[in-house]
This record gives structure tokens, sequence and C-alpha cells, in this order.
């Protein structure tokens, strides 16, 4: 089984790929704690059902350096006792904004300014267009039809 469609073989594809790996990488080099960052991909990601994502970003993870422990809880992220206020404010941010289509009106403010008290305003900035752009990627790869366990850590970076 393969993707229905090569994203980075293809030439307007990868074109936009490019751009997008360029802002990974900003939001990468950000003070928006790596952990932080991780912990928010792998939640968009099981949200969106993407295994491709899911994949990467926990052998990311792993890679990095996280517990199984605190991988493994990412889904049930309330109940769980391993997550530190500002990340349980970041998942809560990452939840709402990846079910926009599921509430009217958006994020609500209190979800905002919770995340606001733990992040900077650059922290938040990468923390937004890094959910934004999970949703991105989860889109593509839940279309592409993308396989998931094949995923190397760092092949992209």
């Amino acid at each position: 089984m393969g993707p229905r469609l090569n994203i980075f073989g293809n030439a307007t594809a990868g074109k936009v790929m490019k751009h997008f790996m360029a802002a990974g990488a900003a939001i990468k080099g950000s003070t928006l704690p790596a952990a932080t960052q991780e912990l928010v991909a792998l939640r968009a990601s099981q949200i969106n059902g993407c295994g491709f994502c899911i994949d990467m970003h926990t052998k990311d993870a792993t890679a990095a350096g996280e517990t199984a422990v605190r991988l493994h809880l990412v889904a049930a992220w309330r109940e769980a006792t391993v997550f530190t206020e500002a990340e349980r404010a970041a998942l809560e941010l990452t939840e709402q904004g990846t079910r926009i289509a599921d509430g009217a009106g958006g994020v609500p403010d209190e979800v905002w300014e919770n995340a606001a008290k733990h992040y900077d305003e650059d922290q938040l900035a990468a923390l937004m267009i890094l959910i934004a752009m999970m949703n991105t990627y989860n889109r593509l790869n839940v279309m592409l039809q993308m396989p998931a366990g094949e995923y190397q850590p760092g092949q992209f970076h």
C-alpha cells in the first residue's frame, strides 16, 4: 500500500511542501518547548485520525527522550497526572483549534487565556501556527492515504 500521490515528486505539491517544511523549521526553532510541540502534534493527529503523523510524532518524541507513559496518555490527558499545567493548556488549545467545526464560535476565550498564562506571545504564535499546520498535514496525509509504520525518527529534518 502506498500513498495516492507522491507529494514530494509532484511539481506543484513539492513547491508548497518546501514552504511548509520551512514554516515547520521556524516553529521547531522557536522557544515553544520541544516536548510541547510533539505532544500538540500527536494530539491533533490523534483527533484527525492521521496514522502517518501519529507514527512520526510518537517516534520523534521517543527519540527526543519523551516517556512512553506520557505518549500513551496524550489521548486521555485530562485524566492523566503526567502533564504540566502549561502542557495541559496547550493540549486544550490543540483540541479546541482542531475541533472548530464541532462547536460554534471557535476557540473559547478562557481556553486562549489559559494558554496565555503559560506561554509568551512568541510561544503562543508558534503554538497557534503549529496547531494549524498539524491540521493541514493531517488532512493531506489522510487524503493521500499515507501508510503508517515506516517512518524513521528525523526523516524529514
